[in-house]
């Protein structure tokens, strides 16, 4: 642990730090209708046109039902558009690689996945989408899954701020002013500047490069439908060809990568993801696009404080985020840099810790950082390869998704999973005073209490019952890899992964199959979808409640004591939810590990 990690680590902090009041400031004024922005003279009349187009009356508000079926709804025909796209690529222009379509499995999974704000990837961008899938398919999803999950935070943020009202908000109206006045605007101004990294952004067809040094690799054999060979065994039959040429993907890279980053979507262009040059070009543009991950989701907190008038209850649970995010990235980041004492028993000396699966651009530490940020969030660009993290730098990213990624988290499923634990935490601490629990005023009832612990199960749930089917069925062990702990990580990490709509992986596990496609698109749908459901019903129960006065039995939401008791709520609820299941994971990998066994 190096001291130019820990000049980075705070010059992130402050940077985080910084932006957070100006962002959650914009937020207030995209977030109101009323509001007014910087741009207002160009897009306003693209707002009030697009309102028209659509039909919608931006003065009529929804009540929560109202609100989630519009959602459902839009969701839903974007997903079908997307699934059309996927499947008649080839049919469609700007393909000049000349790709087919994508399987129906795949397809599903993938309009699914984008849909859902996932980007779960189980195919190589550069090998196989189009210009116009890349583009349309799937960035048209890049802004609206990340303008959805900012409607949803700001329904229940005004639920919350609201008193003895029936509506939250118009769904149709945070949708189109957080696309056109905050995500559109800023992504502009990112691409250009991840242009003037050195990333690539044009049309042109992909490059081919003769190698120096051509090598021979064994791959499996293909009959003329491209299917495999498989031989009187069942395994594939290999045959053996010479590699003379090198492919440089190209394209339109930049306009994509600047919203997969702010959005929290991190589907990467190129199978390689942020670990690609042309992805991320320089450490600047590691800096930025790490710093982009967090920016929205911090500045709801402050948006948070506006909102219900409590500044300090804002940036308390901007604090407790914090504590978090750091703990997380110190223990990733010492498990990186302690290396595999394997390594060290055998004599060999490895003074940079675990460089495995790291790019040596940015090394241990920007791989630790930038681990522990995209899984904070629910964004799941990479810039290494968690597979090959120890097992304790792999269990970081992968409890980071497994407590529902409120640390800063995706742009609004942060703040909304976070609030869920804070009814948790002040329903607890009434419990604890022997008083009716109260939150900035409102009564926290039996009906908000169960809604939260439906929310969280509905996560849990999805997580170890997808994966323990995974782990006794057939079609599950066939996509293992690695055996032992580290392959059952490998389903463990897919499915929070799927469920916590993050999209990154242990790699090591094989997905593009009808079987994983299918059960991981599901994992997506509810993940995202039905936990909505229940933190929709506590926004419309808690906006149609009075404010009480503060008394002296009132317990505060703000300060050191309850800063404790939501990281205990966090945590506790995290480590009951998973802490066996992790156990049989990473946590027996660890000690096997440094018995000298490795999987």
């Amino acid at each position: 642990m190096q001291a130019t990690g820990w000049i980075q680590f705070v010059i992130y902090i402050v940077a985080l730090t910084a932006i957070t009041k100006p962002m959650g400031l914009y937020l207030m004024q995209v977030l109101d209708a009323n509001g007014r922005t910087w741009f207002d003279p160009l897009l306003r009349p693209l707002e009030r046109f697009t309102f028209r187009a659509m039909r919608v009356d931006p003065q009529k508000e929804h009540d929560w039902k109202q609100y989630t079926i519009a959602m459902l709804l839009f969701s839903l025909v974007g997903c079908l558009f997307t699934y059309a796209i996927l499947r008649l690529q080839h049919l469609l222009p700007l393909n000049p690689q000349g790709f087919g379509a994508l399987s129906p499995d795949l397809a599903f999974n993938t309009a699914v996945s984008f849909t859902t704000n996932t980007n779960w990837q189980a195919y190589s961008g550069e090998t196989t989408m189009s210009y116009l899938s890349q583009m349309v398919g799937l960035v048209f999803h890049n802004f609206t899954s990340a303008a959805v999950g900012i409607a949803i935070a700001a329904a229940l943020v005004r639920g919350i701020a609201r008193q003895s009202v029936k509506t939250i908000g118009n769904f149709w109206v945070d949708m189109v002013r957080t696309s056109y006045y905050l995500l559109l605007p800023i992504c502009g101004v990112f691409a250009v500047v991840l242009v003037s990294q050195g990333m690539i952004q044009n049309f042109k067809p992909y490059t081919k490069a003769k190698l120096i040094e051509p090598f021979k690799v064994s791959v499996e054999k293909k009959n003329d439908k491209g299917e495999t060979i498989k031989g009187s065994d069942g395994k594939p039959v290999m045959e053996e060809q010479t590699v003379d040429e090198q492919t440089i993907p190209q394209g339109p890279m930049a306009s994509q990568v600047a919203i997969k980053m702010l959005g929290t979507n991190g589907g990467g262009y190129v199978n390689a993801n942020a670990a690609h040059p042309f992805e991320n070009p320089t450490p600047l543009s590691n800096f930025l696009q790490m710093l982009s991950i967090f920016s929205i989701g911090s500045g709801l907190t402050y948006y948070l404080g506006q909102m219900v008038k409590n500044q300090r209850h804002g940036w308390t649970v901007w604090g407790v985020m914090m504590a978090l995010f750091i703990g997380g990235v110190l223990l990733c980041w010492w498990a990186e840099a302690a290396g595999n004492p394997i390594h060290q028993k055998l004599g060999v000396a490895i003074a940079d810790g675990n460089m495995e699966g790291k790019e040596v651009r940015f090394g241990i530490f920007n791989s630790a950082l930038f681990a522990t940020v995209t899984t904070d969030a629910s964004c799941g660009a990479v810039n290494s390869m968690h597979d090959s993290f120890t097992a304790l730098g792999g269990f970081v990213p992968l409890f980071n998704i497994q407590l529902g990624e409120i640390i800063f988290g995706g742009v609004g499923a942060g703040l909304y999973g976070m609030l869920v634990f804070v009814v948790l935490a002040v329903f607890i601490a009434g419990l604890m005073v022997g008083r009716t629990p109260e939150y900035l005023g409102k009564k926290i009832e039996s009906y908000e209490v169960k809604m939260a612990m439906l929310a969280l199960l509905i996560l849990a749930i999805d997580i170890l019952a997808f994966s323990a089917w995974a782990s006794v069925s057939k079609w599950g062990l066939d996509g293992l890899n690695n055996n032992g702990p580290h392959g059952f990580g490998e389903m463990l990490y897919a499915y929070s992964s799927a469920t916590g709509n993050n999209g990154s992986a242990f790699a090591g596990l094989t997905v593009n199959t009808p079987w994983y496609n299918t059960t991981l698109g599901i994992a997506m749908l509810v993940g995202r979808f039905l936990m909505i459901v229940p933190i929709m019903a506590i926004a419309g129960s808690l906006g149609r409640k009075k404010l009480a006065p503060a008394s002296a039995g009132t317990f505060p939401v703000s300060g050191g004591t309850f800063s404790i008791l939501l990281i205990g709520t966090v945590v506790l609820i995290g480590a009951l939810n998973f802490l066996p299941v992790l156990t049989l994971g990473p946590v027996v990998e660890h000690f096997l590990m440094l018995q000298g066994k490795l999987f």
